[in-house]
């Protein structure tokens, strides 16, 4: 599979995993896991926080290459994050020690979370 083996996932299941679910297009097209690319192909990952990574595929392997080489496969065109993104990131690292460290959230500090996520 090429988005494992270009390293856009950590493993091939967790690429597996994003095409079933439909996080992955190419060329605008949902992509099963087990799609033929060619040179050229658009890629669209849906990534979390809202964010979607554009790639175009400029090469091809089929077994595993090391990491400085495997970005030589792409040409990553994806936007930079905005400031506002950026900050949601930091907060939401934030939320997750405090709550590493605290245990459990009660009621009013779940209710607190869903607020400032959005939801």
């Amino acid at each position: 599979m090429w988005l494992d083996v270009s390293c856009l996932f950590r493993t091939r299941s967790d690429a597996k995993r994003a095409c079933s679910a439909g996080r992955v297009a190419v060329n605008g097209q949902p992509a099963k896991p087990h799609r033929f690319l060619k040179l050229g192909d658009e890629i669209t990952i849906a990534r979390p926080y809202g964010r979607t990574q554009i790639v175009v595929v400029r090469g091809l392997a089929d077994r595993s290459v090391a990491r400085a080489e495997a970005r030589t496969l792409y040409d990553d065109r994806t936007p930079a994050p905005t400031p506002e993104e950026l900050e949601v990131r930091r907060m939401d690292r934030l939320l997750r020690t405090m709550q590493a460290a605290a245990g459990a959230p009660d009621k009013r500090e779940r209710r607190a979370l869903r607020k400032l996520r959005g939801r």
